[in-house]
């Protein structure tokens, strides 16, 4: 088992306040993007990072804003290093930051907690609540909702619309 100290905590804690560059109301924390920090030396520290998906091109931002923060704070030498095992998961997000995406109007990804394999049925793009649970409708929580494109303003997310207000909405798609 590994043991984090007091000093280890505190700089996670900073560096977790980070708000995703993508989804700003989001923090690194609350996304589960943050893996761990390591205290190296007196003024080192080493931050393990997963991105959403490998390629994630936000990943140099969050990068360099976790170095301007511990830096701010007093840390000479920040190293962020980029960790892609395990690969992060939507279940990675916390309960905070998915209610923090359904008051910002965007659905949250459903929970999958699978070990495995997943698997992918290709389909009508209307929510078949009989298979999975349903994309809610962030603005009025309609389970009658359909999805209008596979990408919306980022790689992560669908563009959705809710059949009972009629307003479109984007759902963070479950990886």
């Amino acid at each position: 088992m590994v043991t984090t100290t007091a000093l280890e905590e505190e700089l996670r804690r900073l560096a977790g306040s980070v708000p995703d560059p993508e989804l700003p109301v989001l923090t690194l924390e609350e996304l589960g993007v943050l893996r761990a920090v390591h205290v190296r030396g007196a003024d080192s520290v080493e931050v393990e990072l997963t991105p959403t998906y490998t390629g994630c091109p936000a990943i140099e931002a969050m990068s360099m804003d976790i170095e301007r923060v511990l830096h701010e704070h007093g840390v000479r030498e920040v190293s962020v290093r980029t960790v892609l095992s395990p690969a992060w998961s939507t279940d990675d997000i916390s309960d905070e930051g998915r209610r923090k995406l359904r008051e910002f109007g965007i659905a949250p990804p459903r929970t999958q907690h699978a070990s495995g394999p997943i698997s992918v049925q290709l389909g009508p793009t209307r929510t078949d609540t009989s298979r999975m649970e349903a994309v809610r409708c962030p603005n009025c929580d309609s389970a009658d909702t359909e999805l209008l494109s596979r990408f919306s303003s980022t790689a992560c997310k669908a563009l959705r619309r809710c059949l009972s207000c009629r307003e479109p909405f984007d759902h963070f798609k479950e990886l």
